[in-house]
């Protein structure tokens, strides 16, 4: 192809004045720039053949387009969305500009209605949900003859704790659970005394045992025989006694019977010497002693006397009354005594002996086979214990059976609590779940957040396992009115000129600047939440009302 020379020119045409080394077998150009190169503004505008270059330059044109299609569609685009955001920029206009722009407001009266219902004043505060009074169990195995193996008995994590129930088995022999506030320190057994037996007597006659008098601090026989009973409650033997104290138990009862003999022979003895003679001897004493006066006074009265006869008579007399008094006279029986008191004190010894050999053979109640534990039932919250494995440390942890609110409040709310007031919380269903406050107590520091625990109404077992561990909302009503009372905002309320409140009704459009008010005066009441109790005292006040809290 031959670009086509121009009309009257005697200058060769670029393909006919190639320089040496360029290619010459296709001299016509194929890229788009070099077509508009050669076809561009210098051919001038008074070239010959400007249909022909026209066309040129559009073909070059479409062809650099076609190649770049993608790339001009993108920048086309852009394009198109500039000029829009332009456009929306200037005919759209913002909420808060078009208020900005808009007239003020005519003025006028700010009003709130008078409200009708029930008003109270509440303490709101976070309670973690939990069960109450979590404490270790720890058993005492000191008395325990070798190794403290869980042999059974270990109780699950959620079992329940009550009187009689068996804690733990150790060694073969139960911990079973009392109720008290004292832990077990001591063996219980006979003879013993303190505050120890009084709880052991109370927590028995709670469970119907008689262990004798509570207010009778010292553990007796009664007290010794309950153990046995305890222990059959419970479904087990009662702790062994000493393994001879059978046979001392005998022989104490032998060397008492043998003393009680020899006390008897004795006083056997003490008696007959006490006895002296018998009263036939004495009789017949006392019968010589009259014969022989007799016989004295008839010789002295015969005639003529006979000196001698009487002498006789006389002598026989005072021996007959000598005989009389030695049969009167008292014997020495201090021998006799002595052996008796002997004796008595032999006895004394004996039975003493028997006792203390009877006492040793009662039931005693080892310190590590009893749990006292406060406000039963309880709940096992973890078990540390495994069977077969030697015991040490907290067997494990348990809590009150009874679920409580805990929770903490600032000084000035925890003030306004006390122990007895209602409170409500929230349910996971969304209901709400009555509770009455059980304790409020101040920081320790006397600084800090007050501790507030609350408990409960009853709950059911489902509720309670969807509760446990969790926060709730807990809200305590402080002040309350006694059913549906007209309120209206703090605002709403002015002082008159001898100190009265006072409420301004609108009677009429609020928005109209004319709009005419009236004063109320009022008493007011409970204030609560930013509103306040009132009842109309001068005037009328009702529910719906406007009464004025601004302009």
């Amino acid at each position: 192809m031959r670009v086509p020379r121009r009309s009257g020119s005697g200058d060769p045409t670029p393909s006919d004045s190639a320089p040496t080394g360029r290619p010459t077998s296709d001299p016509t150009p194929t890229d788009p720039l070099d077509l508009l190169a050669v076809t561009g503004p210098a051919d001038g505008p008074d070239s010959g053949s400007d249909a022909p270059g026209r066309r040129s330059r559009f073909a070059a044109l479409a062809a650099v387009v076609s190649r770049n299609r993608v790339l001009w569609i993108v920048a086309a685009a852009a394009l198109l969305s500039l000029v829009a955001g332009l456009l929306v920029g200037r005919l759209v206009v913002s909420p808060a500009e078009a208020a900005a722009n808009a007239e003020p407001p005519a003025p006028g009266l700010i009003t709130a209605p008078v409200e009708s219902g029930e008003l109270s004043n509440d303490v709101t505060l976070r309670g973690e949900v939990r069960y109450a009074d979590a404490v270790e169990v720890t058993i005492d195995t000191t008395g325990i003859q070798g190794a403290a193996v869980v042999t059974g008995q270990v109780p699950a994590a959620g079992t329940e704790l009550s009187p009689l129930s068996i804690a733990l088995e150790i060694a073969g022999r139960p911990v079973i659970v009392l109720p008290g506030d004292l832990p077990a320190y001591r063996t219980l057994r006979f003879g013993v005394s303190g505050p120890d037996v009084v709880q052991f007597k109370s927590a028995l006659r709670g469970l119907g045992i008689d262990a004798g008098d509570p207010a009778d601090d010292v553990f007796d026989e009664t007290a010794a025989n309950a153990v046995t009973e305890l222990y059959a409650q419970a479904g087990y033997a009662a702790p062994a006694t000493q393994e001879d104290g059978e046979d001392v138990v005998r022989a104490a009862q032998e060397t008492l019977r043998a003393a009680e003999q020899g006390l008897v022979a004795a006083q056997k003895e003490l008696d007959a010497a006490r006895a002296g003679s018998s009263p036939v001897e004495v009789r017949e004493a006392d019968n010589a002693v009259a014969s022989a006066r007799r016989e004295l006074e008839a010789a002295r009265a015969a005639e003529p006397p006979d000196g001698l006869r009487i002498a006789d008579l006389d002598d026989a007399l005072g021996l007959a009354e000598l005989r009389r008094a030695q049969l009167g006279a008292s014997t020495d029986t201090g021998a006799q005594r002595g052996a008796v008191e002997s004796a008595q004190s032999q006895v004394t010894q004996a039975q003493e002996d028997l006792t203390r050999a009877r006492q040793s053979v009662l039931p005693a109640l080892p310190a590590g086979e009893v749990l006292f534990l406060t406000s039963l039932p309880r709940r096992v919250d973890a078990v540390t214990a495994k069977r077969g494995g030697v015991l040490s440390g907290a067997a494990m942890t348990v809590s009150g059976a009874q679920v409580e609110l805990s929770g903490s409040a600032a000084e000035a709310d925890a003030r306004l609590l006390s122990v007895g007031q209602k409170a409500s919380f929230e349910l996971p269903d969304r209901s709400s779940h009555g509770a009455t406050v059980s304790g409020v107590d101040p920081a320790k520091d006397g600084k800090g957040r007050w501790t507030v625990t609350l408990t409960p109404d009853p709950l059911s077992p489902e509720q309670v396992e969807q509760l446990r561990d969790t926060n709730v909302k807990v809200t305590v009503a402080v002040g309350a009115t006694e059913g549906a009372v007209l309120s209206v905002p703090v605002a709403a309320l002015s002082t008159g000129s001898g100190g009265e409140s006072r409420v301004e009704v609108v009677d009429g459009d609020p928005r109209d600047p004319g709009a005419a008010t009236r004063l109320v005066v009022v008493t007011t009441g409970l204030a609560a939440k930013g509103a306040v109790e009132v009842s109309p005292v001068d005037g009328t006040l009702d529910e719906g009302d406007l009464v004025v809290v601004g302009r």
